[in-house]
């Protein structure tokens, strides 16, 4: 609590002071949303319903002291009611708990039918000067080429089917930038976690013959070297991206826990502004699935993403009218003899709101049992 309480204020008090310390006071934006979401999930129609309701606040706070510091506050507040929450303290513990040196979440109010979470997942200070900088705080470092799964992601990964976090979590973090070039770049990052294991990877970006190409190195969660590539470019009109990644554990050479991802994709843009993606991703070790619920809670490191050796995706957007549009993905899972299915509808009621109905459907053996679970989503966001 203590630990929390320093890093807070000394956010606060450092940009504050930076703010104060100009001839004009720095400028502030504020944005963000309101949605309520309604799901439900089930193995078959015959079934029993889980429903379950959520009310998600999003507040983005930045501001611009001068030309060479900016800062960022940005929170979730969430309120869970439902099935979920009834069925025992375990669902509002896993929500609440932050994987970040810093505990920047809290269950306000936690009773037996709702809780309502608050949760900091941005607050940061930003240094630059010439073809330099400096990001201190909570932030977000994005390191992914590809669209699906990203390997070089390796302090934020994310997954595909929690749609409704398009912001991402972020990390405890210092991240050091200097460009030498216009297309390229230098990047040196570090963060500790809640158990104060040390993540620090340098990157090196740069453009070659119209790619985007990336090389990566360092240390992992205290126990893992990884070392990884990754590109983005196009070959005539389809983009090409992959990226991978290779985990060694950094006392034992020989352990054979070491891990490899490797991802390519394609994208295309048609004429009509439909989109069609395809990703494939291989992995040598990859680890178990605890259980469906460890794909949304936020928590995933990069050797999670992979739960089968092969892995392939595939995706189709269309806009039926400049304000609907539809899409349908699929991913295939040939170690667990499961897919994934999931169709959606975006549509758009005015200017600043939208209206979603999403589809998830899953289908794998787990632990020697088919599993099969459905589950519905129909948000109504409002964007401010």
């Amino acid at each position: 609590m203590i630990r929390n309480l320093i890093f807070i204020l000394s956010f606060f008090l450092i940009t504050a002071g930076t703010a104060l310390s100009q001839d004009k006071p720095g400028f502030l934006t504020l944005n963000g949303y309101l949605s309520t979401m309604q799901s439900v999930m089930f193995d078959s129609l015959s079934g029993p319903f889980v429903n379950e309701n959520l009310i998600h606040n999003r507040l983005n706070l930045k501001g611009f002291v001068n030309d060479n510091i900016t800062f960022a506050a940005e929170f979730r507040n969430r309120l869970f009611i439902g099935d979920m929450v009834r069925s025992g303290r375990s669902y509002s513990e896993m929500t609440g708990s932050d994987q970040g040196w810093v505990d920047l979440s809290w269950n306000i109010l936690n009773e037996q039918s709702f809780f309502l979470n608050t949760t900091i997942d941005r607050l940061w200070v930003d240094f630059n000067y010439g073809k330099f900088q400096a990001r201190v705080g909570r932030q977000r470092i994005n390191w992914g080429q590809t669209l699906v799964w990203n390997p070089n992601d390796i302090f934020n990964a994310y997954s595909f089917f929690d749609f409704d976090y398009v912001e991402r979590p972020g990390s405890d973090a210092i991240r050091l930038q200097y460009y030498p070039g216009f297309s390229s770049a230098i990047e040196i990052a570090g963060k500790a976690d809640y158990e104060n294991d040390i993540t620090a990877v340098a990157l090196y970006r740069f453009n070659k013959m119209g790619y985007d190409i990336q090389f990566l190195a360092g240390y992992v969660n205290s126990e893992d070297l990884v070392a990884g590539a990754g590109w983005s470019g196009a070959l005539g009109s389809v983009s090409f991206r992959g990226e991978a990644s290779w985990f060694q554990p950094a006392n034992n050479f020989s352990d054979t826990t070491e891990m490899g991802l490797f991802t390519v994709g394609f994208d295309k843009v048609f004429k009509n502004n439909s989109i069609a993606q395809m990703q494939v991703m291989y992995c040598n070790n990859p680890p178990d699935l605890s259980g469906f619920s460890s794909l949304y809670s936020g928590n995933m490191s990069t050797k999670d993403l992979a739960f089968s050796r092969f892995s392939a995706f595939g995706q189709f957007s269309y806009p039926v009218t400049p304000l609907l549009n539809v899409s349908i993905s699929a991913m295939w899972f040939p170690d667990l003899k499961g897919y994934f299915a999931g169709p959606s509808i975006d549509y758009s009621l005015a200017e600043n709101i939208d209206f979603s109905l999403f589809w998830q459907h899953f289908d794998s053996r787990m632990s020697g049992n088919r599993t099969r679970i459905n589950i519905g989503f129909l948000r109504l966001k409002y964007s401010f």
